[in-house]
């Protein structure tokens, strides 16, 4: 059978699904609640996903395609949702993946994000870090943050996305969009030209490199709000990477810089639900202090867990204790939460200590059954 993109598209949709991934003999694949579902059964051929390819693809990206093996690109699907597209080269032949963009910005309270972050995003300057793998809905989250400011203040928001995925409105603020790779060659070009564009608020979409994030920092510390997103887990391990980014002469200084102007690290992860429909996010949420700036200062991050841990009167959580609620109130299963822990081995110990059912019982040798 020949496969049409506006069927497969709307299959993805009406199974609430998140991906479809298309290639070669394989049947189309679509990520339906975490789960991988073929959207038929004949393999599809070389010829096919050329053919879907160039059904979506503009020529500048065809041509970025042969160039280099790959392209990213976002496109609208009539009016119902937006795609953010990825194709590239496997074997000689054309891949592609297909994430959905949903037409409608979740609001921070859909999200499960708490309400303490509103006053965090409320702040006149400093960055703010949304952390995470690659799906685990760190756009979703920058996007709902984003609309609350747009709705609530005046201000100049510009964000530099690779590529735009959420479309924001104007509404009390005034929203600058620019496109990397189409309005602007890289983040970090994009970032030295918005300082002069009477920026409240900058966005960066990834940063992904040493110059990004200087010019990132900079912008903070010159009196800009600045959310950016990095692909690490946990507010520990995102402090040491951005560091560690940096040539060893310069880390003393990375510290001092960031230590005056880190306001919050957001780290999450995507759990598919227990009941088997819909995902959710948990959270471990860092907000800085007098306390965690001498830590990232003094270089002794590895000591920001407990400082977590004793700052829940601040809005602090680590990831395991909001995985240990989500297993607690039955939306996720133990083994959906061990696989996204920091410290598994504690998570673990202190289910047991609440006598939740499905935990593996401990035998004299201390292994699981």
């Amino acid at each position: 059978m020949a496969y049409e993109m506006v069927s497969l598209l709307r299959m993805l949709i009406d199974r609430e699904g998140s991906d479809l991934h298309l290639a070669v003999d394989n049947p189309p694949v679509g990520r339906v609640h975490g789960r991988l579902v073929h959207f038929g059964d004949s393999p599809l051929t070389a010829e096919d996903n050329e053919r879907l390819m160039k059904s979506i693809a503009s020529v500048d990206n065809q041509q970025e395609l042969q160039e280099v093996g790959g392209t990213d690109f976002g496109f609208a699907f009539e009016d119902i949702a937006r795609f953010r597209v990825s194709v590239f080269k496997q074997r000689g032949n054309v891949g592609l993946v297909l994430r959905i963009i949903p037409r409608r910005i979740l609001t921070m309270e859909e999200l499960g994000l708490p309400n303490s972050l509103k006053e965090v995003i409320n702040q006149p300057r400093g960055m703010i870090l949304v952390t995470g793998p690659t799906g685990s809905g760190k756009t979703t989250s920058l996007a709902a943050m984003i609309d609350w400011i747009n709705t609530q203040f005046d201000h100049h928001i510009i964000t530099i996305e690779d590529p735009i995925e959420y479309f924001h409105d104007h509404k009390k603020s005034i929203i600058t969009q620019r496109e990397v790779g189409v309005d602007v060659p890289t983040f970090s070009e994009a970032l030295r030209r918005a300082l002069r564009q009477d920026p409240d608020i900058i966005l960066v979409g990834e940063m992904r490199d040493l110059e990004t994030i200087e010019a990132a920092v900079t912008a903070a510390e010159t009196g800009h709000l600045v959310f950016g997103t990095l692909h690490t887990s946990g507010a520990v391990r995102t402090i040491d990477r951005l560091v560690d980014a940096f040539p060893t002469n310069q880390q003393e200084q990375i510290r001092t810089q960031l230590s005056g102007n880190l306001r919050a690290v957001i780290s999450q992860a995507l759990l598919p639900k227990k009941s088997g429909f819909g995902r959710v996010a948990a959270f471990e949420i860092m907000i800085s202090t007098p306390a965690i700036e001498n830590l990232i200062r003094e270089n002794k991050s590895y000591r920001i867990v407990s400082a977590i841990q004793t700052g829940h009167k601040y809005g602090m959580n680590l990831m395991d204790e909001h995985l240990l609620a989500l297993y607690r109130k039955g939306i996720i299963s133990y083994e959906a939460a061990m696989g996204k822990a920091h410290a598994p081995a504690e998570l673990t110990e202190t289910a047991r200590t609440y006598g939740l059912g499905d935990v593996p019982e401990e035998e004299e040798d201390g292994t699981q059954t």
